[in-house]
């Protein structure tokens, strides 16, 4: 099973067919061979082995980013316990 943490767009690289995304802070950037829709700068995506997958809607993205922070949260708090 594969676990895509939604990333924003922060960078556009169309020579190379690639973007640059943001992931809870972290940057990188992947490839959008796979990828047939258009991304512009601030569009929500899910990467998998550094590729585009698929682009989704923000307020979906939002609200798993949010809840990917609520369970590190989580974690954190039962390591210090």
């Amino acid at each position: 099973m594969c676990l895509s943490v939604p990333s924003q767009v922060v960078a556009l690289h169309p020579e190379e067919a690639a973007v640059t995304v943001d992931t809870l802070g972290v940057r990188r950037k992947v490839s959008c061979h796979l990828l047939a829709d258009e991304l512009t700068i601030g569009d929500y995506v899910l990467i998998h082995i550094g590729f585009v997958m698929n682009k989704i809607d923000k307020e979906d993205a939002l609200k798993n980013i949010e809840i990917y922070k609520d369970i590190v949260s989580s974690m954190e708090s039962d390591e210090n316990a």
